[in-house]
């Protein structure tokens, strides 16, 4: 694999690194209320990849997961509190895309979980809105 086609990215303090060996896939921006109050934001932006792609560089002691009873998480630096990845039952399965360097290669495709998006929030662009995730993807 040339070093092109690997995904690089961090934290803000630069303590944690990770490395995606593989092209990102299925990128939506999620209006769920779990994901606006862990990003302190309107919607957080993932995008998936192939768990086994995925490999923590550095900085992988300072990774805090924050996992539900349903076993889906998200993974944030325990120094500077950046919002890195999300996991299910233990895999790490999609990645902010803001927290990517340069550019991921790909662009969000859709909104999703929009039935809880932000009662003051107008989505405006043209992507496809969801109630829920499509999991066929």
């Amino acid at each position: 694999m040339k070093d092109e086609d690997i995904v690089k990215g961090g934290c803000v303090c630069g303590r944690v690194r990770y490395e995606i060996a593989g092209p990102l896939l299925n990128a939506d921006h999620c209006h769920c209320s779990l994901c606006r109050r862990q990003h302190g934001a309107v919607f957080a932006t993932y995008a998936d990849f192939k768990p086994s792609n995925f490999n923590w560089v550095s900085g992988g002691d300072c990774v805090k997961v924050y996992e539900l009873a349903s076993g889906a998480g998200w993974c944030f630096c325990r120094e500077c509190g950046s919002s890195l990845a999300a996991s299910d039952k233990g895999l790490i399965t999609s990645v902010t895309l803001g927290t990517v360097d340069g550019d991921p290669g790909i662009k969000p495709e859709a909104h999703i979980y929009v039935g809880s998006k932000a009662g003051w929030y107008e989505i405006t662009d043209t992507l496809p809105q969801h109630e829920m995730r499509d999991e066929s993807d």
